[in-house]
């Protein structure tokens, strides 16, 4: 099972021994040594944690997705490998040839799943999914009726109730959604670099001063699984502390079951990228977005 390490109650220092993540404090291990291939990610916020360019070097080698937080411990910055894959150039170029109709066509499969996913969610929290899924079905090409956002609207409304807006710059549950989706964010970017795509080059969100955007398109289907843990907070629990973090990571790295199938949450990430990279091959018509709605059983790391 992969984990995500949060780094942020302790000053330590980062270290890798024998292929191993070592954690240290006073120079001695807070824990067993960590192998690399277990790690999916890393979340630094404590401003006193300590690690070199060989450490972080080593953690692009090993495809682990470093994320950096501000004073806030909000996430603004990420570590993906620059080459993990051995035909990256070959699918890049494929990437960048995506045309405009079928890049419309992607989005729609996405924008679809997204609005399947929010509405599980709703059934298995408010009883019923207010006609989410009448939406998703209404999904056509470019999503043309803009059902993402008809969608949205209803969403939130049903979820955390008539006051709350989605507004990145607020705090509260809003502070709870930025880091989960931090995290869920950095997950996507190193499944899609680990295929040989770019991150950066999307669907359907554009923006030049984004270097994710693929990344921002293909975790839409997964924000529920942040939403959910979020939706269990109590107004009064609604504050970024170590307890929270712990119940945000825990659906990252849970494992989930699609089609019969159970398998970790990168896993299944790793499962479109890959059919991503088809797309762009030519290889393949849709994508493969499995909705992971049952949680079979979770676990996480922190620290």
């Amino acid at each position: 099972m992969e984990r995500i390490l949060d780094i942020s109650a302790r000053a330590l220092r980062l270290r890798i021994t024998h292929g191993c993540l070592d954690l240290l404090e006073e120079g001695r291990s807070v824990q067993t040594p960590v192998p690399l291939a277990e790690v999916g990610a890393i979340v630094v916020s404590n401003p006193e944690a300590t690690f070199s360019r060989a450490l972080l070097a080593e953690l692009a080698e090993h495809g682990v997705g470093t994320v950096v937080c501000n004073s806030r411990s909000m996430p603004v910055g990420m570590l993906l490998p620059l080459s993990h894959h051995s035909l990256q150039s070959e699918r890049m170029q494929a990437q960048l040839e995506l045309g405009k109709v079928k890049r419309k066509q992607l989005h729609a499969q996405v924008v679809k799943a997204k609005l399947l996913a929010q509405a599980a969610l709703l059934e298995d929290v408010r009883g019923q999914d207010h006609g989410l899924g009448l939406l998703a079905r209404r999904v056509a090409s470019g999503d043309k009726g803009n059902n993402e956002a008809r969608g949205a609207r209803i969403y939130w409304r049903q979820l955390f109730g008539e006051p709350f807006t989605r507004d990145p710059e607020q705090g509260g549950r809003n502070a709870l959604l930025n880091y989960g989706y931090a995290v869920l964010r950095a997950m996507v970017a190193r499944a899609i670099a680990g295929v040989g795509l770019h991150p950066g080059l999307g669907l359907f969100h554009h923006n030049r001063y984004n270097p994710f955007c693929l990344a921002d398109d293909l975790m839409e289907p997964y924000r529920p699984l942040v939403d959910r843990a979020v939706a269990g907070f109590s107004d009064d629990e609604c504050w970024l502390g170590g307890e929270a973090k712990r119940r945000l990571l825990e659906p990252l790295v849970g494992r989930y079951r699609w089609q019969d199938e159970e398998r970790g949450l990168l896993d299944w990430l790793h499962r479109l990228a890959r059919s991503m990279a088809g797309v762009c091959l030519g290889e393949r018509v849709n994508l493969d977005i499995p909705i992971c709605r049952k949680a079979a059983t979770h676990g996480d790391e922190t620290d």
